[in-house]
């Protein structure tokens, strides 16, 4: 079992940055792939950003060019990078990892077995 604790939400304006963070703990030798899910109120959740074993980063099309995803392996560590941000991006952001090793499906949520309590973002205009 992995456990994953985010961190590095807020609120900030439209144009701003923000970095959060999602540390894995417990059986992380399982994990092949790690990504970043967002929910907004009354939508379902999706894929933002996801990463796979050997680094190879895939990204939502409304969030390219704007998010940076990136891994410590050391620290077990996940991190997204998010500039440009905007009011559409908006939600409870969780980071979730699994066993997958189809790097073309890392944005679908049926690809993990484990995830985080969330952490919220705000983007206002």
């Amino acid at each position: 079992q992995v456990q994953l604790v985010e961190s590095g939400g807020g609120s900030v304006q439209a144009g701003g940055s923000l970095r959060l963070s999602c540390a894995a703990s417990g059986a992380t030798s399982s994990m092949n792939c790690m990504g970043w899910f967002r929910q907004a109120p009354g939508k379902e959740r999706e894929g933002v950003a996801a990463i796979d074993r050997d680094g190879d980063p895939i990204y939502a099309d409304s969030v390219k060019g704007r998010f940076t995803i990136s891994k410590d392996n050391a620290e077990n560590t996940l991190y997204p990078q998010m500039n440009s941000l905007k009011p559409e991006d908006t939600g409870m952001y969780y980071c979730a990892a699994g066993p997958s090793t189809n790097w073309w499906l890392l944005l679908r949520t049926n690809q993990y077995n484990s995830w985080g309590q969330g952490t919220q973002v705000t983007v206002s205009s």
